[in-house]
């Protein structure tokens, strides 16, 4: 029996995602404009990424007005998951305990971002003992 093959965003997409969880439902236009500050690309390039992701249903178009709105169809969180799983999956085996050590060994966490780290895992401890 196959597995079924999870779309996930491109690195572009991914762009244009960040955008939209950032301003909220925005045109083209306005897509193309926050985009082109990081990076030169081209406004029917946006159009056509953003035509892409209608297909694979990662962002709504409302079409009710001349210029269309997009907004994500999905959340950052949502995002952040599938890519981390499949991270997971491709890299590490779907070794968890890998995947977090090989991050940690990479670049440094804050004083906070530990303190939040060891809070989750005595969260995750006490609900599953």
């Amino acid at each position: 029996m196959s597995k079924k093959v999870e779309r996930l965003p491109t690195a572009a997409e991914l762009k244009i995602l960040k955008v939209l969880w950032e301003a909220g439902p925005s045109t083209v236009r306005e897509i193309h404009e926050i985009h082109k500050k990081e990076k030169t690309v081209r406004y029917t390039t946006v159009l056509r990424l953003l035509q892409n992701m209608h297909d694979k249903n990662f962002v709504r178009r409302d079409d009710s007005e001349r210029s269309h709105i997009f907004s994500a169809n999905l959340t950052e969180e949502e995002t952040q998951t599938k890519l981390l799983r499949d991270l997971a999956e491709r890299v590490f085996s779907g070794s968890t305990k890998q995947l977090v050590l090989r991050a940690l060994s990479t670049s440094r966490a804050s004083k906070a971002e530990l303190a939040e780290i060891r809070e989750l895992l005595a969260e995750s401890t006490h609900e599953s003992g």
